[in-house]
């Protein structure tokens, strides 16, 4: 690895002190924490909520180093076979952390082995086939699940009742992004004034990951035009040049929008037929789009289908159906 995605890599917080914002999520985890290391225990199993880039992984390995144990992190499409949770699980330390990112896309068979795991910390294994086959129990040294996930709803509720904390994690405010990009360009030893940083911090969508991207999309553009002090106007200027808004809608955001207002009137219209007018899958429209959109207050979902507020058609400059705010 080269020194420059060891500055990127050093970015993420390693401890609660380093995580900025999130007072009443690291409270009750440290609680959390505390508790389990005075009884000698190991971590409930945690499981994290929210849209995508707001420091479920980031929050997992801070936990994981303030326990002082061990972290493995997958995926749950990455969980195909009973035999793949069975080689990660088999292998754990006692109290390690084993993060599973996209949780609530775990087939069932995986899914069920993982009620024995996190319960009994026991493992059923089928040994042979037909007549003959045998059942073999496998215990398993304690260990902590943190579940991700975007869709909590899509989470059956056995395995949703196994945790024994739910966190649900919001958008930032526009303070605590202004600090992660301030402490991310420190790092990264990124010259930048403050109107530059609240600059980019106004297009970061509340979302740390995006604010970090921006200041690298920034960083770069200041390099090429050999600006050895980034102002709010070269940030602009970065931003224009990458099609991303004064709120942070990108182009995808924009033809989202501009489906819903112009091709649909305003709406109402079903995800499935946005996804198919802007050529998108409907999960990232769902998961990456739709949270910081309805948050914007630029559309909202309806029994019906998503319908553009009175505040799109304004920030599209079309004149607004007033027949639209009785659907």
């Amino acid at each position: 690895m080269n020194k420059d995605n060891d500055l990127f890599t050093n970015i993420r917080p390693q401890t609660f002190n380093d995580v900025i914002g999130r007072k009443k999520e690291k409270k009750n985890l440290s609680i959390l924490i505390d508790a389990a290391k005075s009884r000698g225990e190991v971590l409930e199993h945690i499981l994290f909520y929210g849209p995508p880039g707001l420091g479920k992984t980031t929050l997992s390995s801070v936990i994981a180093s303030e326990m002082g144990v061990n972290i493995k992190i997958t995926s749950g499409p990455a969980l195909t076979r009973a035999a793949d949770i069975a080689s990660i699980v088999t292998r754990l330390s006692r109290g390690d952390i084993l993060f599973i990112d996209e949780i609530h896309r775990l087939n069932k068979v995986i899914e069920e082995k993982l009620y024995s795991a996190m319960e009994d910390f026991a493992l059923d294994v089928v040994i042979g086939t037909g007549p003959s086959a045998d059942i073999v129990r496998i215990d398993l040294n304690p260990f902590t699940i943190i579940g991700a996930t975007t869709r909590i709803g899509l989470i059956s509720a056995p395995l949703r009742e196994r945790f024994g904390a739910i966190v649900r994690l919001d958008y930032y405010t526009q303070e605590d992004i202004e600090e992660i990009i301030l402490r991310s360009a420190k790092i990264l030893n990124v010259n930048i004034d403050n109107e530059a940083i609240k600059e980019i911090a106004s297009r970061s969508r509340g979302t740390a990951r995006i604010a970090n991207r921006l200041l690298k999309r920034v960083r770069d553009y200041a390099q090429v035009y050999n600006i050895n002090h980034i102002k709010k106007q070269d940030a602009i200027k970065a931003f224009d040049a990458q099609s991303i808004d004064k709120m942070g809608l990108d182009e995808l955001d924009l033809k989202i929008l501009e489906v819903i207002v112009i091709n649909f009137n305003g709406g109402p219209v079903g995800v499935s037929t946005i996804a198919d007018s802007v050529s998108e899958e409907i999960d990232t429209i769902e998961d990456v789009c739709e949270p910081f959109l309805i948050q914007s207050g630029l559309i909202k979902k309806t029994s019906r289908g998503r319908v553009a507020t009175k505040f799109a058609f304004d920030y599209l400059k079309i004149p607004y159906n007033e027949e639209l705010s009785l659907i």
